[in-house]
C-alpha cells in the first residue's frame, strides 16, 4: 500500500522545524526515563493520583444544545516530578461539554488533542457537539501541555522545542487523564471512555494503559509507537536534524549514558539491530568513511562550524536508518585536531559519501530509541480489557508508518482495527463521522459486557 500524496503535500506546508532546541537536557531525560519505568507498570501506579484529587469548575456557559463547563486542576506530574513541566503548563485546563438532558445514563468520553489542536474549538465543533446530537454523549476536552494556554512563551506555534517535551507531555497526560477519570466517577458519570486523533490517539492509548479498570478506548490515526513518525514518516523531514546531530556529536552523554537507560527491547527495537550494530564499521567502509574522517566530523561540530549537508540529504536519510552509534565517533583531544586546510581538503575529496551519513544515522537510531522508550505501547501495561479497544487507521497514512513496527493487534490481542481508504489528512478532514461511530460502538460493547460496573 502506498502513501497519500495529500499527506506528503500537506507536510511541505509546514515550514517551521520540529525540535529546534534539540534533545532536551540530559538530566531531564534521565528523570523522564526513570519515571517511565514506574508509570509503565499499572500495578505500581494505583495510588499515584488520589481518589479525591481536586478538580475545579470555574465557569459555565449555556448553549442551545449543551452546557460548557470550563475547569482546571494542577497537573499531578508537578507533584511527582517537580519542575519538569514548564510553568505555563502546570495548570491543566479543560472544557466539559454535556447535553442539557441526558438520554440514557451519563456517558462521557475524554478527548485528547492531536498535533496543532490548540484550545478547544476544533474538538468541540467537529466531535463534541455532534456527539451530543447523535448519541447524547458528553465530552471532556483536556488541553495538552505545550498547547493553547499551556504553551511556553518561547515555543513557536505547535512545534515542540525539545524532543523531551513530547515525553513530558505524555507523562503529564497519563496522570491528568487519571485525575479526570476519578473526578468523573465521583460525579456519577458512566460509562467513561477515551479517544483522540493522531497524537491525541497515542496519548489516550498511553493513559488507558495506566487505568486499573475496563474502559473503552478509540485511538484514531495513531499506532503502536511514535518512533516511526519522526524517523520514517513524512514528519521526519520537518525535524531539525542539524541541531540534533550537532548536540549528539558534541555531548557524549547522550551516547554513553542516556542510551543505556533505554529498556525497550522488542522485536522492533533499535537494540535488536545487533547485526547492524556490529556492522557499523563495514558500512562506513563501504561509504568511504575512515576512522579519521568520523573523528573530524565530531571535532568539526564541536568547533561550532556548520555541519552542512553533503549531496542529497533527503535521499540519504532513507538508508540504513537504524545503525547504532560507534563509541569512537567523538574525539575531543585538541592535540589531534587536523589543520583547517587538511580538514577542508578531506571534506572536499570525500564529498557526499564521506562524513554526513554516519552522524545522521546515529541520530536517527538514538531518536528511535528514546521514542520507543517513552511511547511504545509494548513498554506499558496492556489495558485491562482489549476487547473494548477500536482502532481507526488510514490505509495510506504517511504520517503514521506501520511498516517495521509491531502492530497494535500483536501488543493488544483482542483489539479491533478498522481501516479507512486514503491518508492521514483526508481521514481527519472527511471521516470524523467514522471516528464518532467507533466511539459509540466501543461504548455499546462496554455497556453489554459490564452493565453493573458503575
Amino acid at each position: 500500500m502506498g502513501v497519500s500524496r495529500l499527506d506528503v503535500f500537506y507536510r511541505r506546508l509546514l515550514l517551521t522545524k520540529l525540535f529546534i532546541g534539540g534533545w532536551g537536557r540530559p538530566e531531564d531525560l534521565r528523570r523522564i526515563f526513570e519515571f517511565r519505568k514506574f508509570i509503565g507498570d499499572r500495578e505500581k501506579c494505583k495510588t499515584l493520583v488520589s481518589e479525591d484529587y481536586p478538580v475545579y469548575i470555574n465557569k459555565t456557559e449555556e448553549l442551545a444544545d449543551c452546557l460548557i463547563h470550563d475547569g482546571f486542576f494542577i497537573s499531578p506530574l508537578e507533584h511527582l516530578v517537580p519542575g519538569i513541566l514548564p510553568p505555563e503548563a502546570v495548570k491543566a485546563r479543560f472544557q466539559f461539554i454535556v447535553p442539557k438532558k441526558w438520554q440514557k445514563n451519563r456517558p462521557v468520553c475524554i478527548q485528547l488533542a492531536g498535533t496543532g489542536d490548540h484550545f478547544f474549538w476544533r474538538r468541540r465543533t467537529l466531535m463534541a457537539r455532534p456527539m451530543i446530537k447523535e448519541a447524547g454523549m458528553g465530552s471532556l476536552l483536556l488541553e495538552n501541555p505545550y498547547y493553547g494556554y499551556r504553551k511556553p512563551k518561547d515555543q513557536l506555534r505547535s512545534c515542540l522545542k525539545n524532543v523531551s517535551d513530547l515525553f513530558v507531555m505524555g507523562g503529564a497526560l497519563i496522570l491528568e487523564s487519571t485525575a479526570l477519570l476519578r473526578w468523573l466517577e465521583r460525579e456519577g458519570y458512566w460509562p467513561l471512555g477515551m479517544t483522540g486523533i493522531s497524537m491525541g490517539g497515542y496519548m489516550a492509548s498511553l493513559a488507558v494503559t495506566n487505568w486499573p479498570k475496563p474502559i473503552p478506548l478509540i485511538p484514531c490515526l495513531s499506532w503502536s509507537t511514535a518512533s516511526s513518525v519522526f524517523t520514517t514518516g513524512v514528519l521526519s523531514k520537518a525535524v531539525n536534524w542539524t541541531e540534533l546531530e550537532k548536540q549528539y556529536a558534541i555531548n557524549s552523554v547522550y551516547e554513553k549514558e542516556i542510551i543505556n537507560l533505554l529498556e525497550y527491547c522488542g522485536a522492533d527495537s533499535f537494540k535488536m539491530r545487533a547485526e547492524q550494530s556490529r556492522g557499523v564499521d563495514s558500512l562506513e567502509h563501504l561509504l568511504g568513511l575512515s576512522g579519521d574522517c568520523r573523528e573530524s566530523v565530531g571535532r568539526r561540530v564541536e568547533a561550532g562550524k556548520p555541519s552542512g549537508h553533503c549531496g542529497d540529504p533527503e535521499g540519504r536519510r532513507d538508508r540504513d536508518e537504524y545503525s547504532v552509534p560507534s563509541a569512537n565517533s567523538r574525539e575531543t583531544n585538541k592535540d589531534l585536531l587536523p589543520s583547517a586546510h587538511s580538514t577542508r581538503h578531506r571534506l572536499k575529496t570525500n564529498s557526499a559519501k564521506c562524513c554526513r551519513p554516519s552522524l545522521h544515522n546515529e541520530s536517527i537510531s538514538f531518536m528511535k530509541g528514546v521514542m520507543d522508550e517513552c511511547t511504545h505501547m509494548a513498554n506499558f501495561s496492556v489495558p485491562v480489557d482489549t476487547g473494548l479497544i477500536i482502532v481507526v487507521q488510514a490505509k495510506e497514512d504517511a504520517y503514521i508508518p506501520r511498516t517495521g513496527v509491531l502492530s497494535l493487534q500483536e501488543i493488544w490481542p483482542g483489539c479491533e482495527v478498522r481501516y479507512l481508504n486514503g491518508g492521514h489528512i483526508s481521514a481527519y478532514l472527511f471521516k470524523q463521522n467514522v471516528f464518532r461511530q467507533a466511539i459509540y460502538d466501543a461504548f455499546n460493547i462496554f455497556c453489554l459486557k459490564y452493565p453493573n460496573l458503575q
